[in-house]
């Protein structure tokens, strides 16, 4: 009896045991852990260590940058397998568009473990794809796609991504109650029900088949007054020869041909007549489909359950390069998660400090840089204007040597 009790208490704590999957903070033996796949041969791109022209941290904040432009990238790691049912799924990341991403990918795909990663691209069947994408003002957005049985469902809601130069936090909580979670710089963005936000499962209820609208359904607001006529003297044209017009005294009726006047605006003209409007003593409102369950509805309470997760790679195709992604995170502990926000913020608010610091520099010497050619230009101005003013006086002295000359010669 005390043995089973045991294993049952065991069975219990190892259910509630909080397991990360993967935290990678990018060190220089980053290389080692991650593969990088060869389906794009000279098309795939070079990554860089790097934490970038702006950081808090440089060693802390080092992460991997997307080198060249107009390149796929395809990059992935591997870890020990685990399947999510009945636990929380926590999926977070940081990436910082440094360059100003005009259009590129920023999203982590979630693998099976029997992922061939040499080959990896963008074919390859996923589990979850989480992040952010971006190309040219229309697509700004954060993706969240599930598979379920072989099909890649999108979210059905728009979330805005970040689209500054600065770090952002990512992350995607999915719950054993199939209900999700969406933060952005560890604030919830949205939220909600994986089976109403996505079209994952069939609807529940779909229009009865048998249904359909009576004959005598009348959706009718308003009708005609059956008891309203057109006055007998509606009927005018719309336009009429000007009675103020003359014929020319010049018209010739052989040349010209017959002569007629100009038609204007006719001002008792009204337009087409149309009866006024009544409500419809017979209207029953608009009439509306009744549903049914769906036979071809299923639920399923492990919706967000995948058996298999293995591996977390980047398939992307960034247009201008310069993306830095840092602090990969697979867990089901929420405190790991947390760990990772707060250091986020402590690397926001640093890299912002020296961006600013930068951008201060900057200003101050390219308006040092515009002082000094104002000046230059200002002295230029002066030495032509003195150039100018000596040659203006030549042509006088030449006049007045030649006025002198002539002068002499007449005495």
């Amino acid at each position: 009896m005390k043995m089973k009790l045991m294993l049952v208490i065991s069975a219990l704590l190892g259910s509630v045991i909080a397991t990360t999957h993967l935290k990678e903070t990018f060190d220089e033996s980053w290389k080692e852990r991650w593969i990088e796949s060869k389906h794009k041969g000279a098309e795939a791109g070079n990554w860089e260590w790097t934490a970038g022209e702006f950081y808090s941290d440089e060693m802390a904040d080092k992460g991997i940058k997307t080198a060249e432009n107009a390149k796929f990238y395809g990059l992935s790691t591997k870890f020990e397998k685990f399947s999510n049912e009945g636990k929380t799924l926590y999926v977070q990341f940081s990436v910082k568009h440094e360059q100003n991403i005009d259009c590129g990918g920023g999203y982590v795909k979630l693998f099976a473990s029997d992922l061939d990663q040499t080959n990896m691209h963008g074919e390859s069947p996923y589990n979850i794809m989480f992040g952010p994408d971006i190309c040219g003002p229309g697509t700004k957005k954060v993706h969240v796609i599930f598979t379920y049985k072989g099909k890649n469902h999108l979210i059905k809601k728009d979330i805005r991504c970040k689209d500054d130069v600065y770090t952002h936090l990512y992350t995607l909580v999915v719950n054993p109650d199939n209900t999700y979670e969406v933060r952005i710089d560890d604030k919830k963005v949205e939220s909600g029900s994986l089976e109403e936000d996505w079209d994952i499962l069939p609807p529940k209820k779909i229009k009865d088949p048998e249904a359909k609208k009576p004959d005598d359904w009348d959706e009718r607001e308003k009708i005609d007054d059956p008891e309203d006529t057109k006055p007998e003297d509606w009927d005018k044209p719309e336009h009429i020869a000007d009675p103020d017009a003359t014929k020319p005294e010049d018209w010739d009726d052989e040349m010209d041909g017959e002569w007629e006047p100009p038609m204007i605006d006719n001002p008792e003209y009204k337009g087409e007549w149309k009866p006024k409007q009544i409500d419809n003593p017979d209207y029953k409102g608009k009439w509306i489909h009744p549903e049914i369950d769906n036979p071809e509805f299923t639920p399923d309470e492990k919706l967000y359950a995948y058996e298999d997760f293995g591996v977390l790679g980047f398939d992307l195709w960034q247009v201008k390069a310069g993306t830095i992604f840092d602090n990969v995170l697979i867990t089901d502990n929420e405190e790991d998660v947390k760990e990772l926000a707060a250091a986020w913020k402590t690397q926001s608010e640093g890299e912002k400090k020296m961006k600013e610091a930068q951008d201060e520099e900057k200003r101050l010497k390219e308006e040092e840089e515009q002082k000094k050619m104002d000046e230059e230009a200002k002295a230029n101005g002066e030495t032509d204007n003195d150039e100018d003013a000596e040659d203006d006086h030549e042509p006088i002295n030449e006049m007045e040597e030649d006025e002198l000359d002539h002068d002499h010669d007449e005495l």
